[in-house]
């Protein structure tokens, strides 16, 4: 299935309905979208891109953005999505393995990244960008450019404008390429010896927004409101409106722009919710869909979400990976139910692929949405996720750890996941996270407990034995303002957590 060719045929039977609103309120329809998407593609073509070659990608999420990423999968290109912030080693080392032959770029990262004083300037920041006016294409050769907003000095010479391609011809394409080909490239992890990068095509893209619009329906009309482009994607095929917030909007902003643009859906790390909920306790009217994802949702999140919403609102927690999204989806009220019935683990819902529990309790994962495999690597047929799971007596998955989240305790195994949950469900208890101090010694850990609340250690450590496994409890106790996290999706930081909590008192 074609992502782009469904996009466009979309836009086609609706060119006057507002396909998206930007961070500053400037509209742009389905028919001015269509048509500079093939505009796009056809400059890019026009200037010798060639099916396969990969754009490293280094633009913020924005209209400009989008438009320029379907240009190039319209022209069978491949968008490499790029961190300049990674530092040079490891930029250095992605570059090497994706080994692009263009980069797109907005104009001040160009500026940044070549002009000595703003080099200087950024370096200051903490910032080290890479020099991508000078990039070279694995075998010889500069990358050709493509510039985002106007011209600046440092822009590389000869660099394609994104401007002036969107104003240009836009005929329609006779081929839009081989939906089983690359079409885009996620680094998620690894080193600067062995980077690690997801290759999606369009079709696992295809298959991934079905399976979202299945769970969280969506229509001409219909106002989602987020940065994630795995939701904004299914609202364009839809024919509904997404409305992008500003970049590094505010709570506040967020919160306020949920109101002013009616938005119907919406998309939220649960931490950022929570964040929204401190300046607003109540979630507009209009607002009919929650969606939480990226990190787990804690009981006392989701509470506050349904308290915040009309009651006919559904908060639903999605269970994803960058490899193949959706998994599973659960609604706020299945996954306190569970908490409360005294079961173990995380309710993730109904699974929306294929799974398999191996031996030790590994989650594998296959489907249709599943990514081509990783760069560099073999294709994939199925996922080894690093989660520990198992499915309840209704079918619904449930997630009771990670694998490299394990601590040892003697001969006993203790997975933080299984039991974090049921503390965090505890009144005075709005987060808990488990870690583990290895005794160099023995080898053996401490299991400290670090919670955010109002609880006091002394009795929490009375309850904990009614909720958890004996051989679960925490040695010690920390109460924290709040858990390190990390990255956009604001993930839980463990390794910092435990320098946190290593000199800490109980």
């Amino acid at each position: 299935m074609m992502l782009v060719r469904r996009l466009l045929e979309q836009a086609a039977a609706t060119p006057g309905a507002v396909a998206l609103v930007a961070g500053d309120g400037a509209e742009l329809t389905y028919g001015d979208l269509r048509q500079k998407v093939l505009a796009v593609r056809h400059a890019l073509v026009a200037s010798g891109m060639e099916p396969g070659d990969g754009v490293l990608f280094s633009v913020r999420p924005s209209p400009e953005a989008l438009v320029l990423a379907l240009g190039v999968v319209a022209a069978q290109g491949v968008v490499v999505f790029a961190d300049p912030g990674a530092g040079p080693e490891m930029f250095t080392a992605r570059l090497r393995l994706a080994r692009p032959k263009w980069s797109a770029a907005e104009s001040l990262l160009y500026m940044g990244s070549r002009l000595g004083p703003v080099r200087a300037y950024a370096r200051r920041r903490g910032l080290l960008l890479p020099n991508l006016g000078d990039l070279e294409v694995e075998g010889g050769g500069r990358l050709r450019h493509i510039y985002v907003g106007r011209w600046l000095p440092g822009v590389p010479r000869g660099a394609l404008s994104y401007a002036r391609s969107t104003r240009g011809t836009a005929p329609e394409p006779l081929d839009l390429g081989d939906p089983d080909a690359p079409a885009a490239v996620i680094f998620t992890s690894g080193t600067t010896e062995n980077p690690r990068a997801v290759v999606h095509t369009q079709a696992s893209l295809s298959a991934a927004l079905d399976l979202f619009r299945e769970r969280l329906p969506l229509d001409p009309g219909d106002i989602v409101h987020t940065d994630q482009l795995m939701l904004g994607l299914p609202t364009l095929i839809s024919g509904a409106c997404w409305s992008m917030p500003p970049l590094s909007a505010s709570p506040a902003d967020f919160a306020r722009l949920l109101k002013e643009r009616r938005a119907t859906h919406t998309f939220c790390v649960p931490i950022h919710l929570a964040e929204i909920l401190d300046i607003d306790p109540e979630l507009p009217g209009a607002l009919r869909y929650v969606l939480l994802g990226a990190a787990p949702a804690p009981p006392a999140i989701l509470r506050r979400a349904l308290s915040a919403t009309a009651p006919s609102a559904k908060v639903l927690s999605v269970y994803a990976m960058t490899e193949i999204l959706p998994v599973a989806i659960a609604s706020a009220q299945e996954k306190l139910a569970h908490t409360r019935s005294g079961a173990d683990g995380d309710l993730l819902g109904e699974p929306l692929v294929r799974t398999r529990t191996a031996a030790d309790g590994e989650l594998h994962l296959s489907g249709p949405n599943l990514c081509r495999g990783y760069l560099g690597a073999p294709p994939l047929d199925e996922l080894p996720t690093g989660d520990l799971a198992r499915l309840d007596g209704a079918g619904r998955l449930v997630l009771t750890g990670r694998k490299k989240d394990m601590l040892i305790r003697g001969d006993f195994n203790l997975y933080p996941g299984l039991y974090e949950p049921a503390i965090a469900a505890l009144d005075g208890v709005t987060e808990a996270a488990i870690v583990g101090l290895r005794d160099p010694e023995t080898g053996d850990e401490q299991v400290v407990l670090a919670v955010v609340g109002d609880a006091e250690p002394g009795r929490l450590r009375d309850r904990l034995p009614k909720v958890i496994d004996h051989d679960a409890l925490p040695d010690r106790i920390v109460v924290l303002p709040e858990l390190p996290r990390s990255g956009r999706a604001r993930k839980l930081d463990r390794d910092r957590l435990r320098e946190l909590v290593r000199g800490a008192a109980s």
